[in-house]
């Protein structure tokens, strides 16, 4: 049993697979989200609209040792994102400020669409950060936030989540999406529980006393042309007809690499797309 405690604020799909995997590791658990009749049993609830700078009234009285920021936006436009990612991470910082609780790590959940490369090439953690859409401008600006707070903190950019109740490619695929093959676009993804797995490893390699990077990127062992992905899902769940058309609406093509987690010791359980998706298709979690 641990006797430490973690917060994960935005305690939902990436959240609630956190949650639980803190709570099988003995540490005590907080969740926030909006409606905490959802959040997994053993999680402590704390309702709360991040939207609402006033602090919310189950938010803990004591010592927080690790706090996990990992919203998603429920309005998709500059201004949703700039609320979520921003302003929420603003108010949390003040919250734990008028509780006068300094956590010894901040998590801020991040997206690898900060990066703005399209040519297939390989990116890591350093690589130039020039996003062209608002939402990894808005990212970027959380980012710097999170790492100005005071409060030692790493960012964590994750890569397409994908997994059960995420399945937009499996239903485009089975109406016979179709795809270019020249030139390859490469995609990046990470299975939900994958990606709950590198937060949980990181928290623990911290109160290990292991030194943390500012970044991480989490994405599976495989970007894969997503003609490929195509490809094996059309004959994994055998799909014959093809659509008339091609609706391929993918801006971009990068390859990003996991190589600093895996550094650090984390793997993923779904090494690429294959292992993933025949999980979700046997109806695994």
């Amino acid at each position: 049993m641990s006797d430490l405690s973690v917060m994960v604020v935005g305690c939902g799909d990436v959240g609630g697979r956190l949650a639980l995997q803190m709570l099988g590791k003995g540490w005590q658990v907080s969740g926030l989200r909006r409606a905490v009749g959802q959040l997994p049993a053993g999680v402590q609830p704390v309702a709360a609209d991040l939207a609402e700078p006033s602090i919310p009234q189950a938010w803990p009285q004591g010592p927080l040792d690790y706090l996990v920021y990992c919203v998603a936006a429920s309005q998709h436009d500059e201004a949703g994102y700039q609320a979520a990612y921003v302003d929420g991470l603003r108010h949390v910082l003040a919250w734990l400020a008028q509780r006068g609780q300094r956590p010894r790590r901040l998590l801020f959940v991040s997206s690898s669409s900060v990066y703005a490369q399209k040519d297939g090439e390989w990116i890591e953690e350093g690589a130039a950060t020039e996003p062209e859409g608002y939402s990894g401008r808005v990212m970027l600006e959380a980012e710097r936030l999170a790492l100005a707070s005071g409060i030692p903190a790493s960012v964590v950019r994750l890569t397409g989540i994908y997994g059960p109740g995420r399945e937009w490619l499996l239903s485009q695929v089975r109406q016979g999406y179709r795809v270019a093959e020249e030139p390859p676009l490469y995609g990046n993804r990470i299975h939900a529980e994958d990606a709950a797995s590198l937060l949980a490893f990181l928290l623990q390699a911290d109160a290990d006393g292991k030194v943390l990077d500012d970044y991480y990127i989490g994405v599976d062992d495989d970007p894969a042309p997503l003609a490929d992905v195509v490809a094996w899902l059309r004959a994994y769940m055998g799909v014959t007809e093809w659509s008339d058309e091609q609706r391929v609406r993918r801006t971009g093509s990068k390859r990003c690499s996991n190589a600093r987690a895996r550094a650090l010791g984390w793997a993923p359980v779904y090494p690429s797309y294959k292992e993933g998706y025949a999980a979700i298709l046997k109806g695994g979690r």
